[in-house]
């Protein structure tokens, strides 16, 4: 039986090289949860959860509050238990649960973690610019840098969305699929005026057009569409995968490890989502090194086209010591590879530390 020695959380803000512009508003830090835990045979485990409302109902103060609770109550317990705390804990602080969940798997030995050799996951390129001159400039640098499909974000204006998705149209001239992002920022029928709108060549799919929870909506936009559509911030677990499938009201789904808890469970949504007659897709786009690592690992088993989990890319440093590598549009994992936390960079963007064992707890105060 394995014995829980140790558990820190840290709460970190970690600040964006530039602003990521969503419909619900500017994103220019990451409010992140990192965990690390220790056996007492010297087993080590780590796992991040980043925070962002409107990708979850948690916030990053209940996620903080949570987590130091959390710790103090599995310091020092057997893992199997805190297994099964994680998983009650999912149903209502799905992104707390995975960063202590992942955490565990790691010092458990997860077939996961495991690659039997070195694999490229491909990632998609983010197309924000504004303007011709400047769109054509970007998309020309994320073609030369090896990017296959290319990402847009919409979700503001119906009409002025669809000329600018045109645009972008025209200055890729076919070279890579573009996947559409609204971000739930549409209305049904906002979002019905903007498909109808569009010219379906080179589109490979539009994501999260309305509310998450209006179903209704997602399923006329489905109806009205001339491409495929996607569900995002509509599918935290198993229950919504099947929703979906029986509405058909989707032909991918995008699940995130954050909602997920564990790896395994990642695992098995992505399959379940093919059973279903849907194409998975896996990725997220506001997530830590640490997180973006751990998706990846997940899609060079289980997923066959390009990966979103490219948040990494937008913070100003990196929280491991050994920085992920992307070349030629691709995550590149190393057989072997473990991760381990850079100190200096952990400890500039640390608000809160707060460290448990089976004796007592510690909390220091950074900042």
């Amino acid at each position: 039986m394995r014995t829980l020695d140790v558990i820190t959380v840290h709460r970190l803000a970690v600040p964006l090289a530039q602003p990521y512009r969503l419909v619900f508003g500017a994103v220019e830090r990451y409010d992140t949860l990192i965990v690390e835990a220790t056996d007492r045979d010297g087993g080590r485990g780590l796992g991040e959860a980043t925070v962002l409302t409107g990708y979850t109902d948690e916030t990053i103060e209940d996620c903080w509050r949570v987590a130091c609770a959390v710790a103090q109550e599995l310091a020092g317990g057997d893992v199997e238990a805190a297994r099964s705390r994680l998983a009650a804990l999912a149903a209502t602080h799905p992104f707390t649960a995975t960063a202590f969940g992942t955490a565990l798997e790691m010092i458990e030995g997860s077939v996961v973690l495991q690659l039997p050799q070195s694999v490229r996951v491909p990632l998609v390129g983010l197309l924000d610019a504004k303007g011709e001159t400047a769109m054509a400039s970007e998309a020309e640098r994320l073609l030369a840098a090896g990017y296959r499909t290319l990402k847009f974000k919409v979700g503001f204006d119906p009409a002025k969305d669809a000329a600018r998705v045109k645009l972008a149209q025209r200055v890729v001239r076919g070279r890579a699929p573009i996947r559409i992002d609204a971000n739930q920022g549409y209305t049904a029928e906002q979002a019905i005026a903007f498909v109808r709108a569009l010219d379906p060549e080179g589109i490979e799919l539009f994501e999260q057009p309305c509310s998450a929870g209006d179903w209704g909506s997602h399923l006329a936009v489905a109806e009205a569409a001339t491409v495929p559509l996607m569900l995002d911030e509509s599918i935290y677990g198993m229950a919504d995968i099947e929703k979906a499938a029986a509405l058909k009201s989707a032909a991918y789904i995008k699940v995130k490890l954050m909602k997920l808890g564990t790896l395994e469970a990642l695992a098995l949504a992505i399959e379940r989502i093919r059973e279903l007659g849907m194409r998975p897709v896996l990725g997220n786009g506001v997530a830590c090194d640490l997180g973006c690592w751990l998706e990846g690992l997940v899609a060079a088993r289980h997923i066959d086209n390009a990966g979103e989990m490219n948040g990494f890319l937008k913070a100003t440093t990196p929280l491991l010591a050994e920085p992920l590598v992307v070349s030629d549009g691709a995550l590149q994992l190393e057989a072997g590879y473990l991760p381990q936390l850079d100190p200096e960079n952990l400890a500039r963007h640390r608000i809160d530390s707060f460290t448990c064992t089976a004796r007592g707890a510690v909390k220091e105060k950074t900042a």
